[in-house]
This record gives structure tokens, sequence and C-alpha cells, in this order.
């Protein structure tokens, strides 16, 4: 420990001097109000301190304390259906005890020390047994839908078992277990501690081989993303960059939810508080707080205290994915983290980069991202996690030049891009189909096959090969008019329409609309394109174009988004239809040519 003392004030940064022995990334304490903060830089014996509370009112002179440790989180029960703040204080525990706005320098530890858990043991542990990083002591029911496990911390290279754990309900600080190690004897408790900034270890990273579901249609049928992938989603203010986040924290299908509200408006974090107690999730009929984590470091919380929300959330995401779990991390907005970079930055004087960002904006993005993957767990070959990390970008102006999203694209596989003229035309979600892409369509190609059995990527690429050429045909329809397009070019603007508003369309608000499960996305643009082969073909046989136009099982195909998954026979209904419709057409336009 150190003790100094400050001799400068900037905002959020604290400059205290006769700091010889801290180190960085260690937490100190500052002034006589014991507020938390991070030593980010050092110079000789002055320690540079970025503050995550408010710093009004302090002066030179105050004391500063450095505590020897970096600054890390409780990891144990108690961690689903808790909202926090940035550096893991539970804002629930905190509005109980001290009323709507936080005290300055409350120190409230993550977890409930107080509450008891059942506790059943891992039977294959004896005395004596060899034990090592990961290995899986026993488990805790946390939630209906979660079981906790509970594992060796990973510092633990190898040690042997004296004290087996034995079945009971155990406080998360009472010792489950006793190890030797070749540091002496170590006390397991059902919970650890791990510092946020170092990624937790696997044994190695492995492709993503299945798709995380996410039951909206332009998502998992045109740009998936796999399990352990990321994701960017940027876009203009208003274009919903938020409510996609939401709709894929409540229906993908991910075992664990961690919701990182970095420096958004405190009403966002509000909708999520009031919305997930009361929907279900679509697996079990559970409430989705049973599986939900949400870190809430809201726009008029201190700017510093941004970027220890960031690798907080990333952090607990880690520890689920360890046991096994399926995770996904919505980070919302990670503009708003690098802002804060760039203005601690500005506070130190650094040499500024691109637009006043630090020269390190793209590997501390990179090193973000890069925590993500499908992985092989510590200790056991067949425990295969997954971390899947979608970050929202908020660049100013929508202007996808902004640093902040080239960084982003730079590591990620999946680019969502929102456009605020769909939003304007309310077509949501407003993902431009022409401008996003994703790079998981190879690794996910035996998944989709194997388990769909229409011709998913070739319905995929031909989809996009006629939204395609529905651009170019607009082009020539402004140049010279539609009626100069062949009948041919018109069907292909009659089709790319229903794609655009029977498919691709999706609204939140309907309960059959709001998630659709793979097979019936896949019924559904099968429909849409087998109507479209079979009006190329009726006009092959000079079938009027108005009358392919105004069929009436195009009618059917609008409604068919709002239709029951139970439904199945209704595609089958339409594809008939087609058939009879078309035939009637083609056998009406042979009587009148002869």
């Amino acid at each position: 420990m150190s003790v100094g003392k400050i001799v400068k004030v900037s905002g959020p940064l604290i400059v205290a001097e006769g700091m010889s022995g801290a180190k960085m990334f260690e937490v100190a304490r500052v002034s006589e109000k014991k507020l938390i903060g991070e030593i980010i830089e050092l110079h000789g014996d002055n320690a540079f301190i970025q503050v995550y509370e408010d710093t009004a009112g302090l002066g030179p002179g105050e004391e500063v304390t450095s505590t020897g440790q970096s600054l890390s989180i409780e990891l144990g029960p108690g961690l689903l259906q808790s909202i926090y703040d940035g550096i893991q204080r539970p804002l629930d525990i905190i509005y109980s005890s001290v009323g709507h706005y936080i005290t300055r320098g409350i120190d409230v530890p993550g977890l409930d020390h107080a509450k008891k858990w059942d506790f059943t043991p891992n039977k294959a542990l004896k005395e004596g047994v060899e034990v090592k990083a990961g290995d899986i002591l026993g488990e805790v029911p946390e939630t209906e839908l979660i079981v906790h496990r509970i594992m060796v911390p990973p510092d633990v290279v190898s040690a042997r078992l004296i004290k087996a754990p034995e079945k009971g309900s155990y406080t998360i600080e009472e010792t489950i277990a006793v190890i030797e190690t070749d540091k002496g004897k170590r006390e397991l408790k059902l919970s650890h501690r791990w510092p946020v900034r170092m990624p937790r270890p696997v044994v190695r990273k492995l492709l993503p081989e299945k798709p995380l579901v996410t039951g909206q249609r332009v998502i998992d049928m045109f740009f998936p993303i796999g399990q352990g992938g990321t994701a960017c989603v940027p876009g203009p203010f208003g274009a919903g960059k938020t409510v996609i986040q939401h709709q894929l924290a409540k229906w993908s299908d991910a075992e664990i939810i961690v919701y990182i509200g970095c420096g958004e408006r405190g009403n966002e974090m509000t909708d999520v508080l009031q919305e997930f107690p009361e929907l279900k999730d679509p697996a079990t009929g559970r409430p989705l707080m049973e599986r939900t984590v949400l870190i809430a470091n809201t726009s008029n919380m201190p700017v510093a205290a941004r970027e220890a929300s960031v690798y907080t959330g990333i952090t607990i995401a880690e520890y689920f994915r360890d046991m096994g779990y399926n995770v996904a991390v919505m980070a919302d907005s990670t503009s708003r983290w690098a802002e804060a970079m760039r203005e601690m930055s500005g506070r130190l004087e650094e040499m500024p980069g691109e637009e006043g960002y630090p020269a390190y904006l793209p590997s501390r993005i990179a090193s973000f991202y890069e925590r993500a993957g499908r992985t092989v767990c510590l200790a056991s070959e067949e425990r295969i996690g997954t971390l899947s990390v979608i970050g929202a970008v908020s660049p100013p102006g929508g202007d996808l030049s902004d640093p902040v999203v080239q960084a982003t694209l730079k590591v990620v596989k999946v680019f969502w891009s929102l456009e605020d003229q769909l939003a304007f035309e309310r077509h949501f979600p407003a993902i431009g189909w022409l401008s996003s892409y994703s790079l998981y369509h190879e690794n996910l190609a035996d998944y989709f096959r194997d388990e769909l059995e229409e011709k998913w990527e070739e319905m995929r690429k031909y989809s996009m090969l006629l939204l395609q050429k529905e651009s170019e045909l607009k082009e020539l329809v402004r140049l010279v008019g539609q009626d100069s397009l062949s009948p041919q070019d018109r069907m292909i603007m009659e089709t790319t329409k229903s794609i655009r508003e029977d498919f691709l369309h999706q609204s939140a608000f309907d309960q059959e609309d709001a998630y659709t499960k793979l097979s019936k996305q896949s019924r559904m643009l099968g429909v849409i394109l087998e109507l479209h082969e079979a009006c190329l073909r009726a006009i092959e046989k000079s079938v009027p174009l108005a009358s392919l136009v105004e069929l009436p099982v195009r009618g059917r195909i609008a409604r068919m988004r709002y239709a029951h998954e139970k439904e199945s026979g209704l595609f089958d209904e339409i594809a008939k239809d087609i058939e009879e419709q078309i035939s009637k057409l083609s056998t009406k336009e042979t009587a009148g040519g002869e």
C-alpha cells in the first residue's frame, strides 16, 4: 500500500504525489470519502487516477491510498437477476439503503454475503484427489433456468484436495473445500474474485458451428452471427440500435444474457428492468430476468465508470462461459465507452489521434471483442462454452467513417448497418440488406443444411440477388419510368417488395411476428420465391402481368408471418393455392389465345 496526497483534480482525473510503491491498474481510495479509483498512469512517484465516482469538492492535500489490488469483481451465485453499476455495486441494494442517488464512497459487495445456497458436491471428488483450474466442485441451483457450477478458480494450476466438498447450505464466504498448493493451503468458497481487465483463460478457441438464433428474420436468414461470434450494430440516432439489442436479449437462444448499458439514457435501462421480469423465455416460459445480468452505467453517471462497466460485463460473461454455457453480451453502446476514453486521454494530455480519440483506441476495442469466442473450457475437453459479443455503435450523424466504427469493423465478423431511411419508413428492424454483411456463412452452412430440409443457402443467395437487382432497376425506373421494364423485371420488383414487406419487416408488438423460428423463416421465404418462379413461368406463357400481380394468394402470403408456428399446414396450402391460381390463369390465357 502507498499513501499519497492529491496535487491536482481535473474532473474524473486525480493526480496524487508520494505514490512510489503503486502499480498500474491498481485500485486506489481517494480522500476521506474513500472514492474508488484506478491508477492509469505513473510518472515517478506521481500517480494518475481515474475516479469512478463524482469528484466534486475534492482538493489538493487530501489523502490517496492504494489498495495493492487490481480492479476485480466477485463471481459466484447471485449474479443472475442482478442490476449493477459499472464497478459491480448492486443498485437495488443501494436504493434500499440510501435512496434514489448513489452516495459517494458507498461500498456494497457485489454478491449477497448472508444468503445461504444449497450446494450439491461433485461425487467424483474425494480427499487426496488432484484438482486443477476449472474442475467443477459442485452445483448450486441459482434460478429455475440456470444451474450455477462452482469451479476451481483459474489461478489454481494444480493442487491436491485436503478437504472434499460436502452437501449443505453455505454462504459465499463459507469454506466448501480445502486444497494444498505449492504455496500452501487454500480455502475454496462458492465465490472468488477476478480482475476485470484480465481475460479468463481457456484451453483453446474453436470455430463457430451453430448460429446464435435470434428470431429476427433479416439477421438469421441473411446476416447470421455464430455462437461465439462478434457483431457490430452502427447507425444514426433513432434507427433502432437499442431496440435491436433489446430484441436480441429477449429472443436469442443464448442461455445467459449480460446487458451492458454503457452511457445510454436512463429510461432505456428502465424499459429493460420493467419488461424483462414480465417477458417469458421462449424456450422455457420462465421470466427472462432469470437468465440475465444487467450492468447500468447511464449517461448521468460518472464518465470514467463507463470503461469499468464494459470490462465488468465481459468478465461476468466469461465466468458463465467457463461453466459451459452459451453467453451473449449486449454492449450499448461502445461509442460512449470510446468517448470516455477520449475525455480521459485529453485530461492526461496525451497526443490525440483521429478526431481526438486516443491512439490506443483500436487496440482497446480489439482486445474487448477478442474476448468473445467458442472455447474449450479449462479442465474438460468436453465442456465447450461460447461467448458472443454484439456491440452497438453511435457514430455522430450516422457517419460510418467514424474512428470507433472503423476500429470495430476491423475485428468483428458481422455488420448490421442500420439506416435512418428505413426507420423513417417504419421498416423495422431497419437493417440495410445491401450494406450489411456476415462472414459466418461458411462456418454455419453445414448446420443449416443438416437442420433444415429446405435449401437455406440457395434461397438466401437467390433472394440477395433479387434485392440487388431491385436496386439497379429502381435507378432505371427513376430515369425512364416503370413502363420501360420488361415483364420479368417488373415481376422482380413485385417479388422484392414482398420480400421486404412480408419477410424482412417484423413487428415487435405482435406475439407471433416478434420471434420466428428457423423452420418458419425457411418456409416463409420459400413460399415467396416459389410464387416468383411460378409467375416467371406464367409470363413465358403470355399470362398478363396485371393478373399475376393481383393473385388472391398474395394476401395469404402477406398474412403468413402472423400465423402460429403450429399451423404447419398453412404453407402447404399456400403452395397449393399458388399452383392452382396460376394454372387457372395459364389455362384461361391458352383458351383465349385459341
